[in-house]
């Protein structure tokens, strides 16, 4: 928001130079982002009147002046050719520095010499084009300093404005807040309306089928204007504001919109078919074209302003090519109206066209700022266009808006920012905001809040006010209260970091995807109809559909990032997520939310190099990997069952993970249809962990036990054994003989082929006897290996090979 020091003081009287005047609006919460001196610095620029103009003697289209500076006559070459001996100019003399940091020296062009340079309002920041030099009012004293004898001397300030304060996006408005806090009055922009005998409505009528999208439709009847460019001074205003001028009657209505914040629109009324305004939601895909010249598809949630046959403008936003204001314009349509905030920002943002009109309407702008602001206007035009105002407005407000009241506690507000300032104190600051205040018998306040302060909600909004007024300066710092608190992880903590660091030590990288995912999630991993993970929980206002549900598992996550960086040719991953899944629970509001591990491993199984074997990884890469964790975290007595595995893993290729007879998690290869319906170009290994159970069940961290002194003994056995018998079998049959002596069990060798019968396979066992008391025996170890290799043959029917 721009605003300049002069328009301010139009308003609202203080005696503050600029630098004040900025610090005072920044510390009253309107942020001062830049300060620019309009006529700063160019003091050098000064009026001067040419005395005598001549061709230039070696130049067809210069000439060669002789300029009186009102103390001098200076030689001066120009090329304009829009002025006469007589004129009263702009002279740039020697020394002075123009905008663009262009510097005036003492020069020779075409073998004459020239002391200075006669400007254009372009070359002095006024204006973005101009036809030649400015040619300014002869009764204008010579030497003085142009914008000081234009008036025009001013200081531009940026106002950085937070969405709430949407008050604040006028002149008015700044200087209502000046106004507060110096504790002097407001002076309004006068309002006078010649009008006419003929009363407005009989020349337009005003219907809103949407009011919840127009609460608020107010138009003026202006005939007989004539359409032409704006006075200097309502030009140069807008100019200093950032808005470029048009004409008197467009430029009218950005004057009131920048000085009241309510935007206006005029209609050329000859356009506004039967007079009638017609204020509805537009139908969907219905056609419109702007002010722009761009032809906008509509939605059925836009708010239109129409006639009995047509649209003629976008409510809030921009007016319609078919009602612009042309030169031949001479019956004006003058609209001001309030349009819903939430449905002027969809449409804005929809199609992306911000105006200065939905900055403000979307914002929230004043509904009681109304039939002010169209007689403003409607004044205006007549006195600088020559048009006849009809008698009277049509003003179409079907549910008046009811004052808004808080009740407001001092006390409380004295708590909350840590002052003491009396009830009186505080009532007088709300009243220099035009509040209106009264007493209630128990000491609070009840306040009421002005139609323009639509950013005042809740007694915390007054609070802020009276800090606001007060001086944030006064308020006392205070440093919070806080204790110290050392307090070591929980065993839940300690685990999830154990598990997390053991994963990322087996070379493995830490992904966090989205908690939501695509409905149709369950159907890709062919989870079973009465599978408790398809009863997701849906979103109520999800970003995408592909988003809209709560995930019941981290699989869909996973195998997402790793097809996309297959999709980016990197192949050998290794990935893990521990992550929150959200089951829904019977009679029950909010979801169970335990925490599991997933992996997944795909690729090489070593980095690429000369000395290290090319080999991929494998359902026994991630079965190791979960191993090694299992004995980090003690978890004893675990099984891996082949029995009844996940949907979405490959037949033969995946197991269950029990610890006893209790579930843990899953382990396998993905199915290839799942595969394909992810858009996976390799195979991938995928493992996941119910880490809540194994908090439960993971034993104490393992004490440091001496290592014997004994020597071990170690004995190799060869068995047949049918294919379908489990290798698992056979070590859970070794494990429950419990033999003190037997340190470990290992599979080193499984074959299939000669001299092996056919449907059976050779697994190779060995065996490492020890004893932590003494040496054992070479008869002693044979008797326990004896005992061993009997108890496989009569409890799983192997034989010795």
């Amino acid at each position: 928001m721009k605003v300049t020091y002069n328009w301010l003081k139009e308003f609202v009287d203080f005696d503050l130079e600029p630098a004040a005047l900025g610090d005072l609006l920044t510390m009253l919460g309107l942020e001062v982002e830049g300060v620019e001196q309009v006529g700063g610095g160019l003091d050098a620029v000064v009026v001067a009147r040419v005395a005598a103009k001549a061709q230039h003697p070696n130049a067809d289209k210069l000439s060669l002046c002789k300029v009186d500076n009102g103390s001098e006559l200076l030689d001066i070459v120009c090329g304009a050719q829009n002025f006469k001996q007589g004129d009263t100019v702009a002279l740039a003399q020697i020394g002075a520095v123009l905008p663009g940091d262009f510097k005036i020296k003492r020069s020779k062009i075409r073998g004459e010499e020239s002391c200075g340079m006669l400007c254009s309002e372009k070359e002095l920041g006024l204006a973005d084009e101009s036809a030649g030099i400015m040619v300014l009012p002869p009764e204008l004293k010579l030497g003085t300093p142009l914008f000081e004898a234009l008036g025009l001397k001013d200081t531009i300030f940026e106002i950085g404005l937070t969405p709430n304060r949407a008050d604040c996006l006028s002149v008015i408005g700044i200087a209502r807040e000046i106004a507060a806090k110096l504790g002097t009055s407001l002076k309004t922009p006068a309002v006078a309306v010649p009008e006419g005998t003929e009363p407005a409505s009989k020349h337009v009528g005003v219907t809103v089928h949407d009011p919840a999208g127009c609460p608020r439709y107010a138009a003026r009847y202006i005939s007989g204007c004539s359409i032409a460019p704006s006075p200097a001074w309502l030009a140069n205003r807008l100019q200093a504001v950032g808005v470029r001028s048009i004409n008197n009657v467009v430029d009218i209505t950005n004057l009131v919109m920048m000085e009241l914040g309510h935007p206006l629109h005029a209609f050329d009324y000859r356009q506004v078919a039967g007079g009638q305004i017609v204020v509805r939601k537009a139908a969907e895909g219905e056609r419109f074209t702007t002010l722009d010249g761009q032809e906008r598809v509509l939605a059925v949630d836009d708010v239109v302003i129409c006639d009995t046959e047509r649209a003629v403008a976008l409510a809030g936003i921009m007016g319609g090519l078919n009602s612009e204001i042309k030169d031949d314009t001479c019956t004006i349509l003058l609209e001001s109206a309030f349009f819903d905030p939430p449905t002027i920002r969809r449409t804005s943002k929809r199609l992306g066209l911000h105006t200065e009109s939905s900055h403000r309407f979307e914002r929230g702008a004043d509904i009681g700022m109304v039939p002010l602001a169209l007689d403003r206007a409607a004044g205006l035009m007549a006195e600088l266009a020559g048009g006849t105002v009809a008698a009277g407005r049509v003003d179409c407000y079907p549910a008046p808006r009811q004052p808004v009241n808080i009740c407001f506690r001092p006390q409380r507000c004295n708590e909350m920012i840590g002052i003491e300032l009396s009830a009186e104190r505080m009532a007088a600051l709300f009243r220099n905001l035009a509040f209106t205040v009264a007493a209630n018998a128990d000491g609070s306040l009840q306040v009421g809040i002005p139609t323009w302060r639509v950013d005042i909600e809740r007694e915390i909004d007054l609070i802020e006010e009276i800090c606001r007024l007060h001086g944030f300066e006064h308020v006392p710092a205070t440093m919070p209260r806080a204790s110290v608190i050392s307090d070591r992880p929980s065993r839940h903590q300690q685990l999830l970091r154990t598990v997390r660091n053991h994963l990322v030590n087996e070379g493995m990288s830490e992904i966090v995807t989205f908690s939501f995912i695509a409905p149709d999630v369950a159907d890709k991993l062919a989870l079973a109809l009465d599978d408790q993970r398809r009863n997701g929980i849906r979103l109520c206002n999800p970003l995408a559909e592909e988003q809209s549900v709560m995930r019941t598992t981290l699989l869909p996550g996973l195998l997402e990032t790793a097809a996309h960086n297959m999709s980016f040719r990197s192949l050998d991953l290794r990935l893990f997520e521990m992550r929150r899944i959200y089951m829904p629970q019977a009679d029950e509001q909010m979801p169970c939310e335990p925490i599991w591990a997933a992996g997944l491993l795909s690729g090489s199984r070593n980095p690429e190099g000369w000395c290290q074997p090319q080999a991929d990884s494998d359902f026994f890469d991630a079965k190791a990997i979960l191993e090694n964790l299992f004995d980090v975290l003690q978890l004893g007595n675990i099984r891996w069952s082949a029995e009844n595995p996940e949907p979405y893993y490959h037949p033969g290729k995946a197991c269950r993970i029990l610890c006893g007879n209790q579930l843990i998690g899953t382990l396998g290869e993905i199915h290839p249809t799942v595969q394909a319906r992810f858009e996976l170009e390799r195979p991938v290994y995928c493992f996941e962990l119910d880490f809540e159970a194994v908090v439960r069940l993971a034993g104490k961290h393992q004490g440091i036990e001496p290592p014997t002194r004994y020597p071990d003994s170690v004995r190799d056995v060869a068995l047949v054994a049918p294919l379908e018998l489990p290798a698992e079998q056979l070590l859970a049959c070794v494990q429950g003989l419990r033999l003190k002596e037997l340190e470990r069990v290992t599979i080193f060798d499984l074959y299939q082929g000669e001299k092996i019968p056919a449907g059976s396979k050779s697994i190779a066992l060995r065996l490492r006897y020890r004893s932590s008391e003494r040496t054992l025996t070479d008869d002693e170890v044979s008797a326990l290996h004896q005992k061993v290799v009997a108890t496989l043959v009569k409890k799983l029917g192997v034989a010795l090979r």
